[in-house]
């Protein structure tokens, strides 16, 4: 393109990220803006062709309806994979992309560590030695030769499925177009879940909250899973019916559950699942550690870079779809 772009950030510490753009680019005109309640009053004063946008303070009152009336940019760069909390869109007239596999090595880190911390019983262990109680008929469980679903095999699912591979375990697996896949012993359609459920030992849920996960693991689901069956949720707040799962988990029709993401966050300080022993609870942190923001925003640059030359985005988010 020939203008020079007007880029401008959204996050709660725009100053970093606005500092490496102008390194990298000195010729940008940059913006930062650290407010979800001031971002109207910036787009107007503003008025950016690009928007870099994180969501760190939760979906809710993320400011749609600013970025995209009629001072919001032609591109929304989302520095996360989830698209959720821009709802519907008009792709003729914006662009949105993520940032799709920034983190997935780090989630499948924390799916085997909160799966480990169950089929060890590191729970149990902490509690005997506390107790001073050594029990010499103690045992743990393996991996090796145990399943596991994976729910949605994008980047974290496929992140996942090389790890679950290194155990040894069986992998099957969900996506929508389905196609062999490297790590996978069998890859099947959504529509095939009722019948998967029974098969897992571990369930990973890796996808984004559109119309055909919302709700997708429901009442139905967790009665035909195993009550050994750990389940882990790495995905997006409302793709598990959440009364559900804690009437599972209370009675014993899965074993344990991991969970990072929640239909309410912060999740409110009255929810039961605060009190499940059998749950890891998580603040949505799975994909956050001490390079994740600028490793999300160097992608970022190389898409722009892209944009400024010509060449064709990547990451570009379907509407229709949602990812």
């Amino acid at each position: 393109m020939n203008k020079t772009p007007r880029v401008m950030i959204l996050d709660r510490e725009p100053a970093p990220l606005v500092t490496r753009l102008q390194e990298v680019m000195p010729d940008l005109i940059t913006k930062g803006c650290d407010s979800y309640d001031g971002v109207d009053d910036v787009l107007r004063a503003f008025q950016p062709d690009v928007l870099y946008s994180i969501t760190y303070a939760g979906r809710v009152g993320y400011p749609r309806e600013a970025v995209f009336g009629p001072h919001g940019p032609e591109w929304i760069a989302v520095g996360g994979s989830g698209v959720d909390h821009l709802d519907r869109w008009d792709a003729d007239k914006v662009t949105v992309t993520n940032s799709a596999g920034s983190a997935s090595a780090m989630m499948a880190e924390y799916v085997f560590g909160t799966v480990l911390h169950f089929t060890l019983d590191i729970a149990g262990l902490q509690a005997d030695q506390q107790a001073h109680h050594w029990d010499a008929m103690r045992s743990v469980s393996p991996l090796k030769g145990k399943t596991m679903l994976i729910v949605g095999l994008g980047h974290t699912g496929q992140a996942v499925a090389q790890r679950a591979k290194a155990f040894g375990m069986h992998v099957i697996g969900t996506r929508s177009r389905p196609t062999p896949m490297d790590n996978v012993d069998a890859v099947h359609a959504s529509t095939d879940l009722p019948d998967l459920w029974a098969q897992a030992d571990v369930v990973v849920l890796s996808v984004p909250l559109v119309d055909s996960t919302r709700g997708l693991v429901d009442a139905l689901a967790f009665a035909a899973m195993k009550e050994t069956a750990i389940l882990v949720d790495v995905s997006r707040g409302g793709v598990i019916q959440q009364d559900a799962m804690i009437n599972a988990l209370r009675n014993g029709s899965i074993a344990a559950a991991a969970l990072d993401v929640f239909e309410e966050e912060p999740l409110p300080k009255d929810s039961p699942i605060w009190a499940l022993d059998n749950v890891i609870l998580s603040p949505h942190c799975s994909a956050v550690y001490e390079e994740w923001a600028m490793q999300s925003f160097e992608m970022f640059i190389d898409n722009l870079r892209n944009w400024r030359t010509g060449k064709p985005l990547f990451n570009v988010v379907d509407p229709a779809r949602g990812y």
